[in-house]
């Protein structure tokens, strides 16, 4: 994976300052003109507007039916369903692909009581994409329901942020509690990954390119990350389980299984500041994510949805 000169220098990122044009406001695209003579600066201007953009989507692949009081540490005083959807995220722009996180398989479902609505592979492909050509995996965090699918993506680099894998692999997982939500099977296959060369490890927030950067969160697991990126629309935070639902960030609830309960408080004020807008943060598992945002396509209604537009 190339290093990017192009380091951010608002309040986020610290490195060498360059100089950037100020993105249009959210909503507004600038419509990139024809190639123009080598020395016409309206066309270089243009061109590196354009290519610091990205889609963005999300892909609904399993369920799982759970009473309210199960989504809040505390409960919840309301006797009524309150279920979870299942996602992977992509990201698509002129400097590639990325995949954040990898679900589970129809064996783990089982395993754990879910369901497969309709596999990963199944989503990616319906909007265009191979898996076994994505270049680049983000993965939010280890649990068995954003680490799967191990074989999926066989030439992709894995992006993981070092306090993952070592809460994944150190004592923290002697604890019968914190081991809850960790497959054995998922962390050595990321271990077998970091053997081949296939893992690049990152230590808090860091630019995978113009326009895309990972933030360490923590909270719902040690070295939980998310994912801010620009868009047609402004700047998205995919949050992944840094919030599980639109209740927890909003009204400052946390979701029961959590290695550090200061930290998902934190991590809210963080999500808010990534965010242009609380409209731009988006929950790993509220099936209102459905109904908020457009499908990809006609006929992808309930499964691929748009949220970059």
């Amino acid at each position: 994976m190339p290093r990017w000169n192009c380091v951010e220098t608002d309040r986020f990122f610290t490195g060498r300052r360059i100089s950037r044009t100020p993105a249009p406001a959210a909503g507004v695209f600038k419509k990139r003109e024809p190639p123009c003579r080598s020395g016409d600066e309206k066309f270089h201007v243009e061109s590196r507007i354009v290519s610091d953009l990205h889609e963005v989507y999300a892909v609904r692949y399993g369920h799982h039916d759970r009473k309210a009081h199960e989504n809040y540490i505390g409960g919840d005083p309301h006797d009524i369903l309150q279920p979870l959807a299942y996602f992977v995220w992509v990201i698509r722009g002129s400097h590639g692909t990325f995949v954040m996180d990898t679900g589970f398989d129809h064996a783990m479902a089982a395993k754990r009581g879910r369901v497969i609505v309709k596999p990963v592979a199944d989503g990616l492909t319906a909007i265009g994409i191979d898996p076994e050509q994505v270049q680049d995996v983000i993965i939010s965090h280890l649990h068995y329901d954003h680490c799967g699918n191990h074989d999926l993506f066989p030439r992709a680099k894995y992006h993981l942020q070092d306090r993952e894998m070592a809460y994944g692999t150190g004592r923290c997982m002697c604890h019968a509690h914190q081991r809850i939500p960790f497959e054995a099977d998922d962390v050595v296959a990321m271990v077998r990954k970091v053997f081949d060369g296939r893992v690049a490890f990152h230590d808090g927030d860091e630019q995978l390119a113009p326009g895309l950067t990972l933030h360490r969160i923590g909270g719902h697991s040690m070295g939980l990350q998310c994912v801010r990126v620009k868009t047609r629309r402004g700047h998205v935070v995919l949050a992944a389980d840094a919030t599980h639902l639109y209740a927890h960030v909003n009204e400052g609830r946390v979701f029961p299984i959590t290695y550090s309960v200061a930290e998902t408080l934190e991590g809210y004020a963080t999500l808010k500041k990534l965010a242009d807008s609380p409209d731009h943060i988006i929950p790993g598992h509220d099936p209102d994510v459905l109904n908020r945002y457009p499908a990809a396509k006609a006929g992808l209604e309930n499964w691929v949805i748009d949220l970059g537009s």
